[in-house]
């Protein structure tokens, strides 16, 4: 009886641990994030942050303060400790430490801040430079950063009337302060400039996002004397001291591809790598170099890049063909707990991430907070790199293939798509395209997988590159199967041949994900399904039938993901007109979904990938009951429809992707 029960109990922890060992990976596994406690006399919306030479870390708020914090890596399980060291600042959006002081960029003023007499605290607050401002609420200023000759770099965010407008010199530019503060006006043509830097080969790029002129995130290299792509700060060219002589009327604002308009414009930069809208995230923010490999020695060199509205770290891989800058993008560690602004690296090599939420809402839930993110020393199975070939695309894997799957077509999904260039908020994908593959050459040693591909390529457009069917040797599956790289030049070279492509054996295609699913080898992109008037969800007239609607219900709404109106009520079985006023300077639609769904609705709207935007982010769901079109800023639709007879609380929300958790209303239905 003994033996039995042996038996069992060995056969069941030998089924216990197969589970355990079938468990699919995460980024946590790889990725640790740790939360630093706040004290609670202090409100650290990060708008700055620093690391002194000494390991302690400097945070300026949104409040107007400078705290510092000692310990913050928590040695040995200690706590970390604060001390406000300045205060009385306008709203500072960087922060910089050199030669014994610190600097920031606060809304109208470049400040130095020391410590004469050692004791912790500030004594002098020295203006560099009056910050060019009319006082309007979007006119942000951050910075500086310092170029090897001492001159501080500041950005300079446009203001927002209704549309991102230069109300005052050299908003929207990027300019040069002497350490006398001169300032000289360097590039122009941006919109929400947060963070920039400059990396370890002295080029200098910023991280945009997604507005009017703008079609998506993005990353650009700053030139002297190029254009990013805003309109409005092409008023100030005339002056004697710009460095381009470029004026709005030149700029072809019609909505026609931004891979055609941009040639179009003489100086026009365009992105070193774009961050598809809401594929990726919806609001790039603070960008790091990994120089020494912190984050692994596999990703040494590349660029981790902060998304302030999805609270999540993505990951940038740069190489220059024919002299210019372009590369790819892929997911890296979500979950951050607020609004990822600020990222700096630890003198512990962690990257550690200043955090706030107020006015710019995230997917995390906290309205501010301080955490780092650690290595845990194993290696995921990734897509480490994406390089451009003369017939395609070569990607360099973290770990050997399974040469079997990665030899396999029917294994990748290669599709290329770009935007609208015009004076509109953002832009929907558009000329989407499926790419069909030749064949593949997978390297001798499993690292390496070629991709053939048919057809010509098209310059300045976007891939999305999926090995979602590949395996590592030992059966994983790719962690994050999928990056979005951006094609500025087709690198030259030698191209395959159909004899050295690597042989494989014939299997079913795997399913399709849902992030961007396409049609196989067909060259065209799946159904869309676009969303029309005449859908009995979307009803934009009012029916024939009745002789008016019972209920009126206005709706609007509010910066910060919000609509104005948090609750409304109907009559079960009563005819209703909605009025939805998009005021807010997002795009926004407003989707009525049944009792208890609202999460299921937002997830799967993310999950339409590349057919989202003609789908209007609404999923085809039976929890689905109403919705409108997807609304440009100050535009508003009326919708018409019948309240459902059942009585109970439904939601009204956003599903763009990324609003749902915050933007939400209730529909109570009663008797």
């Amino acid at each position: 009886m003994k033996k039995i029960f042996c038996s069992l109990a060995i056969a069941s922890l030998l089924t216990v641990n197969a589970s355990f060992a079938q468990k699919p990976l995460t980024e946590n596994d790889f990725y640790q994030l740790r939360t630093l406690p706040l004290p609670e006399d202090a409100i650290l919306e990060v708008g700055g942050m620093t690391i002194l030479p000494d390991g302690r870390m400097a945070v300026a708020t949104r409040r107007g303060e400078i705290w510092m914090i000692e310990n913050p890596y928590q040695k040995d399980g200690t706590q970390p400790y604060y001390k406000r060291f300045a205060q009385g600042l306008h709203e500072p959006l960087g922060l910089t430490y050199r030669n014994g002081s610190f600097y920031t960029s606060n809304r109208g003023e470049l400040t130095k801040i020391t410590d004469e007499d050692g004791d912790g605290r500030a004594d002098v607050y020295e203006a560099v430079t009056s910050l060019p401002i009319v006082g309007n609420y979007h006119e942000y200023s951050y910075g500086p950063v310092f170029d090897a000759d001492g001159n501080m770099l500041v950005t300079l965010n446009v203001g927002w009337v209704g549309y991102g407008a230069s109300l005052t010199k050299w908003r929207g530019w990027l300019v040069k302060i002497s350490p006398e503060g001169k300032i000289e006006p360097i590039s122009a043509g941006l919109r929400s400039p947060s963070s920039y830097l400059i990396n370890s080969s002295g080029d200098l790029f910023y991280s945009e996002n997604q507005g009017d002129w703008v079609a998506s995130g993005k990353v650009s290299q700053l030139k002297k004397g190029s254009f990013n792509g805003h309109g409005e700060s092409l008023k100030w060219t005339s002056d004697p001291a710009s460095p381009l002589k470029l004026t709005k009327d030149q700029l072809p604002d019609t909505g026609e591809p931004v891979a055609t308009a941009g040639e179009k414009i003489p100086h026009y930069q365009y992105p070193a790598c774009w961050f598809p809208h809401v594929l990726m995230g919806i609001s790039t923010a603070g960008m790091v170099e990994d120089v020494n490999g912190y984050l692994g020695p596999h990703f040494k060199g590349q660029y981790f890049v902060g998304d302030q509205g999805h609270s999540k770290v993505m990951r940038m891989q740069l190489e220059k063909v024919n002299g210019e800058y372009q590369g790819a993008c892929f997911p890296f560690r979500e979950g951050w707990a607020s609004g990822l602004l600020r990222l700096e690296w630890g003198l512990d090599g962690s990257l550690v991430g200043g955090m706030t939420s107020r006015g710019w809402s995230s997917t995390g839930k906290a309205p501010y907070a301080i955490q780092r993110l650690v290595w845990s020393g194993k290696t995921p199975f990734e897509m480490q790199e994406i390089h451009s070939k003369p017939d395609g695309f070569e990607i360099v894997f973290t770990k050997p293939v399974d040469k079997e799957t990665a030899a396999n077509p029917a294994n990748y999904k290669v599709a290329s798509f770009t935007y609208k260039y015009h004076h509109q908020y953002g832009s929907p994908i558009i000329n989407t395209e499926e790419s069909g593959i030749k064949g593949i050459v997978v390297s001798a040693d499993g690292r390496k997988a070629r991709l053939v591909l048919d057809g010509s390529f098209r310059k300045h457009y976007i891939y999305e590159i999926k090995p979602e069917g590949v395996k590592s040797a030992d059966q994983e599956s790719v962690l994050h199967p999928v990056g979005y790289y951006t094609l500025n030049a087709v690198a030259p070279g030698d191209q395959v041949a159909a004899s050295q492509f690597t042989p494989f054996k014939a299997t079913a295609a795997p399913m399709n994900h849902e992030h961007g699913a396409m049609q196989a080898s067909t060259g065209k992109t799946a159904s869309t399904g676009k969303a029309t008037a005449n859908s009995k969800k979307r009803v934009t007239e009012m029916p024939a039938d009745w002789a008016a609607p019972d209920q009126v219900l206005t709706i609007g709404t509010k910066p910060g993901l919000k609509f104005d109106v948090t609750e409304l009520q109907v009559k079960a079985g009563s005819k209703v007109k909605l009025v939805f006023n998009n005021n807010d300077d997002m795009t926004h639609n407003c989707v009525i979904v049944a009792p208890g769904s609202v999460d299921e609705v937002g997830q799967k709207a993310i999950g339409l990938g590349l057919k989202g935007p003609d789908m209007q982010y609404v999923p085809n769901s039976p929890k689905v009951l109403f919705h409108t079109n997807l609304l440009q800023p100050e535009s508003s639709e009326s919708l018409y429809f019948t309240a459902p007879t059942q009585p109970g609380t439904y939601t009204y929300v956003c599903t763009y992707p990324g609003h749902h958790t915050l933007m939400q209303g209730k529909l109570v239905v009663v008797k």
